[in-house]
């Protein structure tokens, strides 16, 4: 069955990946580059000096970013990633590079038109989405569209691979061999870990109580953790940089020159060879990690408080910079120049957790646990409000309550099953809504710059 799994993901990806690449390189020469020439204004809109409490939404646009970085800055960027280099070595972080440069142009088109049509769920609050795009802007031949998207963002958006990978952080880091750690119980013929479903359950709480706020409690929390955790994070992986610093040119070097020969790529080969396995890799981890065209950062955004789509569209490119770029670059190079990647047999989480543990040693691997905690529980906070928008617009609101009572549910099972399967049902779903996105956004592009020249002709007048 796990094969099988396999090869379904890898087969579904294959055209995605050239829709999301392919798609978000139209919008990069489509767009003339107009918007990486306001990245100060989008710094200023994200600071607050548009804000307008009268302008339709339910959060600031600080709380939007961080409502969407909260699930992409999350376990892609530290278990995805540490997968990605095990799997590809140093040439899978060009290629998520890539796929993160062109994925700013992809999140501004997206996430303008998130805000352009919005359309009212069944109590008549204002939301935004791709499903809402399609339906608002595109109408109702498109609708099917809206519909595949918001079933595949239920099942993708499950917080089944964040559960897993922070649970077993938490075993591998913070717990001996023996004892707890090695007892089982057997549940419908499954054999499963004590710890991890005790681990599970505290999740499951702890996630429940912001969870069940809705998003201006999501949006609360993530403003609050989101920065700290990336501080955090930036600091630790920078002092194994320094320790490690006559390393980081070579590796640096090697990233760009293993990307076109695939020398350390261990996958299966895909659109004719290793080296096409090892772009898929790459874009799969990053489309993972940082959601550019898959529509999650336009859901989020669609909820900002605003009446310029430009504006969070702006704010939105910053998404995939944040977290591919920054992030994802750090985690990537801890695991390159402390050598783990071709020394240690170890993957995900625990690759990640070797690589801080051979440079700081009796504190690192604590460190990142602290990380990890921070980064997988915004994580849980954030997904369970994009399933149950998607169930909420196929259902209506009264309804997609009892998606969150499974959404939490799910964090159990996270908790205690293989990560293999689970990263590829979640890749399958991912892939699947990304072609709804990059339709409906790559259709309506003229109406985005046309929106654009308007607005930037405005600001100029000010």
């Amino acid at each position: 069955m796990s094969e099988l799994i396999s090869t379904v993901a890898t087969g579904v990806w294959t055209p995605v990946l050239f829709v999301l690449i392919l798609g978000g390189l139209f919008f990069f020469i489509y767009s003339r580059l107009i918007h990486y020439r306001y990245l100060g204004h989008a710094i200023a809109v994200l600071r607050g000096k548009y804000n307008n409490p009268n302008d339709p939404g339910q959060i600031n646009a600080y709380e939007a970013l961080s409502t969407a970085l909260a699930s992409t800055v999350g376990m892609g960027n530290i278990a995805g990633v540490a997968a990605a280099i095990s799997m590809g070595g140093p040439g899978a972080l060009f290629w998520m590079w890539v796929t993160a440069f062109v994925g700013m142009s992809t999140n501004f088109f997206t996430s303008t038109l998130s805000v352009m049509y919005r359309g009212k769920d069944s109590n008549g609050e204002i939301q935004g989405g791709p499903m809402y795009v399609i339906r608002e802007a595109l109408g109702k031949r498109w609708y099917p569209l809206a519909v595949l998207f918001c079933v595949c963002c239920m099942v993708g958006c499950l917080p089944i691979f964040q559960a897993n990978q922070l649970t077993q952080a938490i075993v591998d880091i913070g717990f001996e061999p023996g004892g707890i750690k090695e007892m089982t119980f057997v549940f419908l013929g499954f054999e499963i870990g004590t710890l991890k479903f005790i681990i599970g359950l505290i999740l499951t709480i702890i996630s429940g109580v912001v969870i069940l706020g809705g998003i201006q409690r999501i949006g609360t929390w993530a403003g609050k953790m989101v920065p700290l955790m990336i501080v955090l994070y930036f600091f630790s992986v920078l002092a194994i940089l320094v320790i490690h610093a006559d390393k980081v040119p070579h590796y640096f070097m090697m990233i760009i020159t293993d990307a076109f020969s695939a020398e350390h790529y261990h996958g299966n080969p895909a659109l004719g060879g290793l080296l096409g396995g090892l772009i898929v890799a790459g874009v799969r981890r990053a489309s993972f990690s940082n959601e550019a065209g898959i529509g999650t950062a336009p859901m989020a955004l669609g909820a900002s408080k605003s009446s310029e789509p430009i504006r969070e569209g702006l704010v939105s490119m910053m998404s995939p910079a944040i977290d591919t770029l920054l992030v994802c670059s750090l985690t990537a190079l801890a695991i390159l120049v402390t050598d783990v990647w071709n020394t240690s047999g170890a993957n995900g989480v625990t690759l990640t957790a070797t690589a801080f543990e051979s440079s700081m040693p009796m504190v690192g691997k604590y460190l990142l646990l602290v990380c990890t905690f921070f980064f997988a529980i915004t994580s849980l906070f954030s997904y369970s409000y994009y399933g149950s928008k998607s169930l909420a617009f196929i259902v209506g609101v009264k309804a997609s309550k009892w998606y969150d009572y499974f959404y939490l549910v799910t964090i159990v099972i996270g908790a205690v099953v293989s990560m293999a399967d689970v990263m590829n049902i979640i890749d399958i779903a991912y892939a699947l809504m990304a072609i709804p996105t990059m339709a409906s956004g790559v259709w309506l592009a003229p109406k985005v710059m046309a929106e654009a020249k308007s607005y930037f002709a405005r600001m100029k007048q000010l």
